[in-house]
Order: structure tokens, then sequence, then C-alpha cells
């Protein structure tokens, strides 16, 4: 029997909602057809966004929606994506497909969909073919309530109040598809860009700006030196970087050799999640940097784009990168979100790669139909974390070993919410051992304890047939023994664990 060990009394840094955020580009069928069927459409639509998808993102919590892209981003000019439909420019989706990008999901689309779901909305800038001025009138066109051509712009087009903008990023892997900038030239580009990035009465923006791709140290000790805005700083509240971004792609096998979502055997899975626990020592190596300059953790680090990529499904365009999705991403998700629950203090944003129909969806649509993906009941599992307190965790995990790779068979966060419940989510990495659990809360008694799991054949998934397949459910048999319990997790599973020990919420460390 493994023991669990979750300390009360050791409470960390609150984990940030936003950690459990999304992302959409214009890409595939990720927009069109997957999240805007436009008003017209025979699916059930609520000016243009689909209700299904709607409804499943407010299911889980959603909190925030980075938008347009992506590669996108830094080819995407906002102006012609407003106004009236018939005038809007079609124009090459380069990046992705190389179909007509039409335009008529563009700023007012979004912050509707923002607002159906009910969270916020963070978009990216376009500084890979963008100019300064024009990042700077889109920011005001959202958000300026005065007199001014961008907020009259605005109104024209049917808009009479300003929105509310929480977070922008100046520019989008500009190391690579957002300009092949080498990091000195990228950090000088965003002290100009983000001066632009105006503020505009009570709407405070996070500015977030392009940080490495995976293991590029050298490009987050650049951005640190040069754009961190130190106490003193001559640059004083023009020169702000508040987040720092982080993107990272589990590629089973490298980008060459990544397979198939739906066919692999057992290497090509503990390949897979050997890729994925990198997240671990890359969030570490890149927050020792961030030590160096910012002890305070003043900057955040946003993980905007993560998930799993694999080869796109048979028959489908290749620019759209549409995979289908099994228990294997499931537990990626897993415990990549309880390494980002982990290092909260320094983690303030995550967005998994994407939303609907792209990379690791969380949802897929066929036309009328849509599916919730394993990855999607993995979020549910774990939306009782956002903004609760860190607790101190520990599992007794041994390496499993296939081949040339040796993975933890178990993987564990915990947090205490505002109600006081106390909830840990555990993750068992071996596809055909279940483990005995022993959890114990030190000094506490356990009222009650109740847990739902996602458990299936690694390769389970749901599809337009058989949308069921993959879903949560109650864990049965969990016995309480005064401070402890015990419960048997299956193989191949992710749990939320609740437990009630009678006690409130009480800050410390």
């Amino acid at each position: 029997m493994r023991r669990l060990v979750i300390n009360p009394a050791r409470k960390g840094a609150a984990i940030n909602k936003n950690i459990y955020g999304h992302f959409a580009e214009h890409l595939g069928r990720c927009i069109y057809g997957g999240i805007f069927v436009g008003a017209s459409s025979q699916i059930p639509n609520v000016n243009g966004m689909r209700t299904d998808v709607v409804e499943a993102l407010k299911a889980i919590k959603a909190p925030v929606l980075r938008w347009p892209g992506g590669c996108f981003a830094d080819e995407y000019h906002w102006m012609d994506g407003i106004g009236s439909q018939a005038g809007r420019k079609n124009m090459i989706n380069t990046h992705w497909g190389g179909v007509v990008e039409d335009n008529s999901f563009g700023t007012h689309e979004f912050f509707e969909l923002c607002a159906q779901i009910g969270c916020d909305p963070y978009i990216t800038g376009n500084v890979g073919s963008g100019t300064v001025r024009e990042m700077s009138e889109w920011v005001e066109y959202i958000t300026f309530d005065g007199v001014s051509p961008m907020a009259g712009l605005r109104r024209e087009n049917g808009r009479e109040a300003p929105w509310k903008l929480p977070f922008f990023g100046v520019g989008n892997e500009n190391w690579g598809c957002g300009g092949n900038m080498c990091a000195g030239t990228y950090a000088r580009t965003y002290r100009q860009y983000q001066t632009y990035v105006r503020e505009y009465a009570e709407n405070k923006i996070a500015k977030i700006a392009c940080g490495p791709n995976s293991d590029d140290y050298e490009w987050t000790q650049t951005m640190m030196d040069n754009c961190h805005c130190r106490k003193g700083h001559k640059g004083g509240a023009n020169f702000r970087m508040d987040g720092l971004s982080l993107h990272y792609y589990t590629y089973p096998g490298g980008r060459e050799n990544r397979g198939s979502a739906l066919h692999f055997d057992y290497e090509k899975y503990f390949q897979t999640l050997g890729e994925a626990l990198r997240m671990e020592a890359l969030i570490r190596g890149h927050s020792f940097i961030m030590d160096q300059y910012d002890p305070e953790k003043t900057v955040g680090l946003v993980v905007d784009e993560w998930g799993t990529w694999y080869d796109v499904e048979e028959g489908t365009n290749p620019g759209f990168l549409y995979q289908q999705n099994t228990m294997r991403d499931a537990i990626v998700a897993g415990v990549t979100l309880n390494t980002f629950n982990n290092h909260c203090d320094r983690v303030v944003m995550a967005n998994i790669a994407q939303t609907v129909n792209v990379l690791q969806a969380v949802i897929l649509t066929q036309d009328e139909k849509m599916i919730l993906t394993p990855t999607y009941h993995v979020f549910d599992l774990y939306k009782g974390h956002q903004d609760a307190l860190l607790l101190e965790s520990y599992v007794e995990a041994q390496d499993i070993l296939c081949g040339e790779y040796a993975i933890p068979d178990l993987h564990v966060s915990a947090s205490q919410g505002g109600d006081g419940a106390i909830r840990a989510t555990l993750v068992n990495l071996s596809p055909n051992r279940e483990q005995a659990i022993k959890c114990g809360l030190g000094e506490l008694n356990i009222k009650s304890a109740a847990a739902r799991v996602l458990a299936g054949a690694m390769d389970a998934y749901n599809d337009f047939d058989a949308p069921g397949i993959v879903q949560p459910g109650p864990l049965e048999g969990i016995t309480i023994h005064g401070g402890e319990i015990d419960f048997v997790l299956p193989a191949c599973a992710v749990a939320e664990i609740v437990i009630d020990a009678g006690g409130s919420l009480v800050q410390g460390s």
C-alpha cells in the first residue's frame, strides 16, 4: 500500500485560476465550425457561438481564453476583422493550411464569446508583421471610453462601452514564426511595443512578453536582464513586463516521429509521459533564472501553449492539426496541471493548445455533433483547485520501466479552498497496475471523503458514435480510519479526492 500525505498546516501560494486557461487560434476547425458557426447556422447558437461548446466550457469554469494565436497572431491585422461582415477582407492563412480566412470572427465576436463563457480575454498582438501604431490603436479601440478616433470607430461598429482587457501578449513565438528574432532583438522590440499598450481609465493590463521555446534558458536570461523593471528603474510605470510566456509541446519521439494519437504501444505511451514530465524541469530551470532578477515573483510565468502533438488524423488536412484524444492525453493533462499547481508561486497562467478540434483539444465537433475528450474531463476533475491554497503533499511513487524509459507511477497536487474542503488530484500513470493508497492528513480527523475517477485503457477514447466511453464516475470503496483514508486507484487513472476534515481555511505556510 502506498502512502499519500497531505499537510494542511503547510500552505503555499494561491493556485491562480488562470492556470486552467484555454487557447483558440485561427487554425483548422478551432474557430470556424468548432466555436463559431454564424448566427444563420442550423446548429444551435447564440450570436454565432455554438451553444453546446459554450455550455461545456462554462461547466469546467474556463477562466481565460487566449486569441487569435499562435502563429496566426503575427500575421493578423485586427482592422480586417471589424465592421460589417460584407466589408471584411479575405486573407490567406499562410501558417495553417493555406485556406481563406474571411475574418468573420474578429474582435467583437471574440469578446462576445468570452462574455458567453464568462471568462477573461487574453489577446496576442501582432509584432511580427504589425506596427506599434496598429497595436496601440487596437488597445485603444477595445478599452478607451473617451473621444478618440478608435473609440469612435468602435461605437460606429455597434459597441458603445469599452471592454475590459486584463491580458495582452506582445507578440507570439518571436523566436520563430513571429519574426525569427534573436533574444536581444526581441527584448528591444518588446520594450518599444509595450510602451504603447496603454492603460485607459480603470482598465489594467498585464503585459505578457514572448518567452522561451522549451529549454531556451538564454532567452529567459536575456529577457529578465533587459525587460524586468526593477525598483527605481528609470522606465517607471511606462516600462513593465508582468508575464513571460513559455511554450512546450509533448512530441513523443520528436517532431519527426510523433506517431498516431490513437494507435500506439507501451513504449510510445511511456515515451509520451516521459516527455510530458519534462515540464517540471523546465519550470524549475526558467524559475531559477527569473528568481535571480525577481525574487518577489512580480513577473509571472505564463505557459500559454502546452499539450500533446501527434500526427494528424488520416484523411484530414495536415495544416489543421486535428487529432483524437485518449486516456494517454488525460494522464498528460493530469500530471501537467499538478505540476502547474505545485509551482503556483511562479506559474500564474497556462493555456492548453487548443480548445476545440486542434491538438490536445478538450472538445471535438463534427457538424452538429460534439464530444468531450478525456482531457476535458481532467479539467472538470481539477476545477476545484482554482484560486485555492496549495497544500504540501507527497505520494510514495516508484519508477516503472519500459525499454529505456522510466516514469513515476503516481503524481499528486493538493489544495484547500475557501470552503475548507481539501482536494487532492492523484494520477496513476501505470497503464496496467492499480494502486492501493493510504492517505493521511497529519493530526486532522477526517469526517468524510468522496472521489471521482477517470479511468480506462491507455488508448480508450470518445468518438462521435460513442461519446461516453471515457467519462468520470464515483470511486467506490473508500474507507475512513480516523485521520486516514484507504482506497484503490485504478490503472491509467486520474482522480479527484475531496476530504472534509472539519477545518476552516487558515492562511499560513
